[in-house]
């Protein structure tokens, strides 16, 4: 029934090898159970927005699910979503005080309002087949530039999450000077161990690796007798806490908070403002490049691309805008396509039964986040399956025609930007606005497509008459 439903032989795959996959990809991304009712209840910045942080939580695993499960049994692609990072922060540092600015008593309603709308624009964008002729229209060194850019940022965030790279005022970023620190250790010690049972094509490797950062963790912080004491200078002698954001979950099974406090809470109608209705096009920008990059860089990395196309790429375009449509009656910010399926990609997934794991372990980590929370906590124990993903990703640069200037520099522009920008859609915009001037003035305007022609405008003005009045 398997291979009938998710075709693994054809895609040269089995069912253990899709779970596996599955399981390494939601560790990768576990984080957003947290993070996301942190952010979006105002405890990460301090200042409360009045949403009810276990209802986004709850939320936030049910949007995700759907979405995932859409993915995995509509368009069968081994990519999971969740609310997407950068989009919950643009939601809570910039919409919601705009809104409240306006004189509304409850911003977050208003700004759930905003999600649900742009959720039901991507979704009209995606049964028209507008998302799947931009994805069409792209060249290959541009689709080749967009998995290499992923696997730079990708890395990025890993190598920032373990905290080898921190904040530098002088130089923006630099390596940090506590290379034994028990976070690196922590790190460290997933990446040796994955990259060396992935070059002994041991299956599963990455997952393994999580496993062994995770036993490095906990015998860092509760000083366990397996570790060999010259691994194990922590805790220190001042009695500091060598790991403070990591703990031991006290309870391995709890019932899942309510989400009646934020399920169908959205004000829709304050969202047809002046002041309010632009928010709605922002979203739009940020939900369609980031998705489309996205979707490009894994499926280009898990070679599932036929001649430069993707099969089924509106049925893979749908599955974000219902999960955001779902996710703003829940509760929860807008639903995407997330970098690190590169994870489960790695580790063989192909199919959509690696989402569709994903899926199931959102509905279980409900009821198991104790245990979640424990792993999806303290970033350096994923950060080396992050690095790990952007090694592989990078692969796409070698593919780019560089002896083409007006393919190369709109392709350079994608690579360099997605990780200087710290944004997927930000650095597709700079390509792609640069790909039809590069052509026009090289004389070969008659090679653009009219859709890149057409972005090209769309995006000027984006930035131009949106980005900069807000």
């Amino acid at each position: 029934m398997l291979d009938r439903v998710f075709r693994l032989r054809e895609n040269q795959t089995t069912a253990r090898t899709e779970v596996v996959a599955g399981v390494t990809t939601f560790v990768t991304m576990a984080y957003i159970i947290f993070v996301q009712p942190a952010m979006l209840s105002g405890e990460m910045s301090g200042s409360p927005t009045g949403m009810d942080a276990g209802a986004v939580m709850t939320a936030t695993c049910l949007a995700s699910a759907l979405a995932t499960l859409v993915m995995g049994l509509w368009a069968r692609y081994p990519i999971a979503l969740a609310p997407g990072m950068g989009v919950n922060a643009f939601f809570i540092f910039t919409l919601l005080p705009a809104i409240a600015a306006t004189g509304h008593d409850r911003p977050w309603a208003v700004g759930l309002g905003v999600v649900l709308v742009s959720g039901s624009v991507f979704l009209a964008l995606t049964l028209l087949g507008v998302r799947e002729k931009i994805m069409d229209a792209i060249s290959p060194s541009m689709k080749h530039a967009i998995a290499a850019g992923i696997g730079l940022f990708i890395a990025f965030i890993g190598l920032k999450n373990a905290g080898l790279i921190v904040a530098d005022p002088a130089t923006f970023v630099s390596m940090n000077d506590e290379l034994f620190s028990p976070g690196l250790l922590v790190f460290f010690t997933g990446l040796i161990v994955a990259a060396a049972l992935g070059a002994r094509r041991v299956r599963g490797s990455i997952l393994i690796g999580i496993a062994a950062a995770t036993l490095v963790a906990v015998g860092l912080k509760y000083g366990l007798p397996w570790l060999p004491e010259s691994l194990s200078p922590y805790p220190s002698a001042d009695g500091a806490d060598p790991l403070p954001g990591f703990a031991l979950a006290e309870r391995v099974i709890q019932t899942p908070p309510d989400v009646r406090p934020t399920l169908m809470q959205l004000d829709v109608a304050a969202v047809f403002t002046r002041q309010v209705l632009p928010f709605v096009v922002v979203f739009l920008f940020i939900d369609m490049f980031d998705t489309i990059g996205t979707l490009i860089g894994v499926t280009q990395q898990a070679g599932l691309m036929k001649d430069g196309r993707l099969p089924r790429a509106g049925r893979a375009l749908s599955a974000d805008a219902v999960g955001t449509v779902v996710g703003a009656c829940l509760g929860t910010s807008t639903v995407t396509s997330y970098v690190e399926s590169g994870a489960g990609v790695q580790q063989g997934g192909r199919t959509g039964l690696t989402s569709v794991t994903v899926a199931g372990l959102f509905l279980l980590a409900m009821f198991f986040w104790p245990v979640i929370a424990m792993i999806g906590s303290y970033p350096p124990i994923t950060a080396g399956a992050l690095v790990l993903v952007g090694v592989m990703m990078l692969r796409g640069a070698a593919r780019i025609d560089w002896d083409d200037p007006t393919e190369a520099l709109p392709a350079f522009l994608i690579v360099i930007g997605i990780p200087l920008t710290f944004s997927i859609g930000d650095g597709i915009a700079l390509g792609f606005m640069a790909y039809p001037v590069v052509k026009l003035l090289s004389g070969r305007g008659r090679s653009i497509h009219p859709v890149m022609a057409l972005l090209a405008v769309l995006l000027f003005a984006y930035f131009y008459l949106v980005r900069s009045g807000l």
